[in-house]
């Protein structure tokens, strides 16, 4: 597996009380002003709260950045 670079991540409340982490990879070159990003990775099932979400999405971050 390759390390991706440039990596985001961000949490999404889909229904209330439902929060999902999805990770971003940068897709822009150095010449746009504006970053764009794609979807790398996104969880199946919702956590209970943001905070949870968070923590799980950053162990995904770590994993995927080779750490």
């Amino acid at each position: 597996m390759s390390i991706l670079c440039d990596l985001a991540l961000t949490v999404e409340e889909r229904d209330e009380g439902e929060f999902y982490w999805v990770v971003l990879e940068a897709a822009n070159d150095d010449s746009q002003d504006v970053m764009v990003y794609r979807r790398v990775e996104e969880a199946a099932r919702a956590q209970q709260s943001y905070s949870n979400a968070l923590v799980v999405g950053a162990s995904v971050v770590r994993r995927l950045s080779g750490g």
